[in-house]
Parts: structure tokens; sequence; C-alpha cells
């Protein structure tokens, strides 16, 4: 998703259900690997270490995980914010990315009352991947982009709320790619089938084709054991993407 994306020196990356902050640390690593210069760069130095990522984590094993990880990559001044992104607490949360990289949880318990009424108000559902991308779509810049892994329900289901999200990313903002992942990619942790979705915030629309592609092997066997193998589409799919525009990559 990293490689998708392309972290800039100019972006502000956040993921709003932070946990171990890999989804933070990928950008900085991307950002030493493809713009080594900027380090010299005594404003670029700040803001890599000040304000150029921002997490919210409410567990406190993943907070000392998360803080020591960004650490150990050179992030030394935290934002890693204890609280619940989901909640009241988190209302000040607008505008404020320019990337959003997440992997929200999909179930477990929601305290639908401690939910911030403002994103409620948006969809009044307790599937909480919906409501993340209600969150994010709000704490994205104008113009902001995101990489979100969803259940396949975000594409194909047929609720309500559903429906409006889909309506939402397509007709409010710019629905640009979804890429299906391999059934079993999160074994031995989860078992839910799930897709990337690829899409910026516009508040005026703009979704045109929408890039969509079928990953069968992630460079792992799809069971508990999780072991390295040969088949790999991701390095496909990465060129895919870049290159969506070109004649090479229409079939």
């Amino acid at each position: 998703m990293v490689d998708l994306m392309r972290h800039t020196p100019d972006d502000v990356v956040c993921d709003p259900p932070s946990g171990s902050c890999g989804f933070l640390v990928g950008p900085a690593e991307y950002l030493h690997q493809h713009h080594v210069g900027e380090f010299f760069q005594p404003e670029f130095w700040k803001r890599f270490n000040e304000s150029m990522f921002l997490g919210m984590e409410f567990d406190a094993t993943m907070i000392r995980i998360g803080v020591m990880n960004l650490m150990l990559h050179g992030i030394e001044r935290l934002n890693l914010i204890d609280m619940d992104a989901l909640s009241e607490a988190n209302a000040g949360f607008t505008d404020r990315a320019t990337l959003v990289l997440a992997n929200p949880p999909f179930n477990g318990s929601l305290d639908h009352e401690a939910v911030e009424k403002r994103v409620l108000q948006t969809f009044n559902t307790k599937k909480t991947e919906l409501l993340f991308l209600i969150l994010m779509l709000r704490g994205l810049r104008a113009g902001g982009r995101a990489a979100v892994i969803v259940p396949d329900g975000v594409l194909f289901g047929s609720s309500k709320a559903h429906r409006q999200i889909r309506q939402v990313l397509i007709d409010r903002h710019q629905l640009q790619g979804g890429m299906e992942m391999p059934g079993g990619v999160f074994e031995p942790y989860a078992d839910v089938s799930t897709a990337i979705l690829i899409f910026t915030k516009t508040n005026a629309g703009g979704t045109g084709a929408v890039w969509f592609y079928d990953m069968r092997d992630d460079g792992f066997t799809l069971d508990d054991k999780s072991q390295a193998t040969a088949a790999n589409d991701i390095p496909d799919s990465v060129a895919r993407w870049h290159g969506r525009e070109d004649d090479t990559y229409q079939n």
C-alpha cells in the first residue's frame, strides 16, 4: 500500500486506528529510501519528527509497541494520541491529513453511545469499517488521498449503510481503485475476505473509470502457516496501478 500511494515529503500521513504504527513506519521508510536528500534539510527534518505522522490508539499495549516502533525508525516527537478514534474526544480530527493508510477493525465490540455524534449523523450504523471511512474522509484535507483495507462487504454489501458509503465515495469524492485480496490473506488472525480501496477526497465528485485488480497470491500460503511462496501478484499490481493510464496495462 505504501508503494501504491508513494508518500511524498510534503504529505501528512495518518492511520486513525494505528495499532503498532506499521502504516506510519512504512511511509517513513519509503522517504528514507526514495527521498534521502530531504533529510539534509533542517525544515524537512523538523517536520518529519514533529508533524508528518499522526495516529490514534486506545489500547495501552499497542501504544507501547507503536511508540517503540516509531522511535526505532527515527520519529522522535510522537503524534500518537491515546484515544478511541471514533469517540467524541477525536472531534477535532478535521482536514488534518493529506494521506491516510489504514486497516481499521472490522468487528468486535463497539460502544455505540460513545461514537462521535457527527459520525453517526452521517451513517447511523454499528459497522466500524463504515464509521472509520467517514472519519477518514473528514480527517483528510481536500485533495488528500487514502488507501484503506476494508471487508468485501464495503464493495458488495446490500445494506442501506453499505450502499450509502459507496455513493458518497463515488458521487462526492473520487473513487480511483479497488484491489480484491486473496481469501485467507490475514490467516491465522482473521478469515474475512478483504479489499483495498483507493480514493481521493474532493468534495466535488470526479469518479470516472475505477481501476480494479483481482489479486490471487500475495507471496505467502493462504493458511495458518503463512509460508513464503514464489507466487506473488503484489509487484504486478503495483506496476499496473502506476501504469494504469499506459496502454501496456489496459488488459
